[in-house]
């Protein structure tokens, strides 16, 4: 057929419940796309051609016997290498998890899967998530399909630069201080981060548990939509996950933005932030504003705090969350044979975990250990509920806020690798919204002067989602 992964999946579900092509067609154009561009994007790290095949004929077989199927029935999708896949490795792109093949399903693959999803693969990241750049995995670096030079965005830069490059017409991804946001910034596609609690955890290896959130990335905010409202909800098995009603997010589309407010966080277009973003974003602003929202200035006073709140919180909970994968209950044991227990750790834990995840599990551990929690973990939990309050006073004037994803443009490959403090400022307008546990919706707002794309995110109160692909959409749609 060719070219039927460029579909989105409103159009690929519409083509396959009238015939016009099949479920093995749509994955063999995608899979063509993987065997012919991975080894230069290197988005997938793992594809399971047999069992997606395997699957996609079962869909055929359910579509010719008349049978009505979900909207995500055939559908190629991409799963970043984090979630756990039953029967399919999952390594974290960490060493110490190379060969580990999980033996269940995480809650969100285990919903997709009752949709007949179409599993194409696992998607690279940063190692256990801990970047914003993509290049910290065993892997290597994930390329931004815009330009093979520079990043694609972490930690889930291989979700984002696959659905980008046509790989898969979805992906799975997550965000503890902007993984989703920046990477569907970057590589110029939409990215859904969640409020707290929206979606399972359960089965996703944990960064932060009191950060973390799963999400996805589509080709626009209607496969946005169709996705959430399959993935979101609750789950006995995350407690996190509040007993609370799941809209249907399609609901929310088609609509106007007349007569809502809307706010602009003044710490998203001041210092730092490279004025062709800011420029950009208020073009589309703009657009919403001649339509008739109401547009007004809110002030956020402790983002600036943000990083160095994250950066000492995150740490601490990864630390803690690590400390299982040791060679003995997780992770590859010593190659050599070690002296005690204390080698065998050393060992296993030297050689299995990367520089960046070493630099944050001594931080984390530095911070709560005796004499310094109180100087810095303490501390910087009081700084985060200040943010958390920042956030529900705006929300009690404006109905979203809208601002920049990232206030640079994607970087070049190993331009940053040396200088881990840049890298982290790159999530400086993307980890307040996490340290809120509020939803974002990362959509594309143009291209710099040198093509590369530049991002917005809506910002919505927590269980909001529904205001996000409201105005994303509007957006989308170009309407004003």
């Amino acid at each position: 057929m060719g070219k039927l992964n460029e579909l989105t999946i409103s159009k690929a579900a519409k083509g396959l419940k009238e015939k016009k092509f099949s479920a093995v067609d749509l994955l063999k154009d995608c899979l063509a796309v993987i065997k012919g561009k991975n080894k230069d994007l290197n988005a997938f790290v793992t594809v399971d051609e047999e069992g997606a095949m395997k699957t996609a004929k079962t869909v055929d077989k359910k579509f010719a016997a008349g049978e009505k199927l979900p909207i995500l029935a055939g559908i190629p999708c991409g799963v970043k290498d984090l979630i756990c896949t039953k029967g399919v490795r999952t390594t974290c792109c960490s060493p110490i998890l190379r060969d580990f093949v999980p033996p269940y399903d995480a809650t969100v693959v285990e919903k997709l899967k009752t949709q007949d999803m179409v599993m194409i693969g696992k998607t690279n990241l940063d190692e256990f998530a801990c970047g914003g750049s993509s290049e910290h995995s065993c892997f290597g670096p994930t390329k931004n399909p815009h330009d093979l030079s520079r990043v694609a965005g972490g930690s889930s830069g291989g979700s984002a630069a696959a659905v980008t490059a046509n790989m898969c017409l979805y992906a799975l991804g997550t965000d503890t201080g902007g993984s989703i946001r920046l990477p569907a910034s970057f590589c110029g596609n939409y990215g859904m981060k969640v409020t707290y609690g929206r979606v399972s955890r359960s089965g996703v290896n944990a960064m932060a548990s009191s950060w973390d959130t799963v999400g996805h990335f589509a080709k626009n905010v209607e496969d946005i939509a169709t996705v959430l409202s399959v993935i979101a909800g609750r789950d006995r098995r995350d407690l996190t996950t509040p007993d609370r009603e799941v809209p249907d997010y399609s609901e929310f589309l088609g609509q106007d933005v007349k007569g809502l407010k809307i706010g602009l966080p003044k710490q998203y277009f001041g210092e730092g932030v490279q004025k062709e973003i800011a420029t950009a974003v208020m073009e589309k602003v703009a657009i919403l504003e001649k339509a008739g929202a109401e547009v007004m200035e809110v002030d956020l006073p402790s983002t600036k705090y943000a990083v160095a709140a994250y950066y000492i919180c995150v740490p601490a909970e990864l630390s803690a969350n690590l400390e299982r994968f040791d060679g003995i209950r997780y992770g590859k044991k010593p190659a050599k044979e070690p002296k005690d227990l204390i080698d065998f750790y050393f060992e296993a834990r030297g050689t299995g975990f990367g520089d960046e995840i070493k630099r944050r599990i001594m931080i984390g551990t530095y911070v709560l250990s005796a004499g310094y929690y109180d100087a810095y973990y303490k501390k910087a939990q009081r700084v985060r509920t200040v943010i958390v309050n920042e956030f529900v006073e705006a929300f009690k004037k404006v109905d979203v806020m809208i601002g920049p994803v990232s206030p640079i443009p994607p970087f070049k490959v190993g331009e940053l690798v040396d200088d881990p403090l840049a890298m982290y400022l790159a999530d400086a307008l993307t980890i307040p919204v996490s340290a809120a546990g509020v939803p974002a919706l990362a959509c594309p707002a143009g291209a710099d002067a040198a093509g590369l794309p530049i991002g917005l995110q809506i910002i919505a109160p927590q269980f909001e989602e529904g205001r996000c692909i409201r105005v994303g959409d509007f957006l989308e749609r170009g309407q004003g």
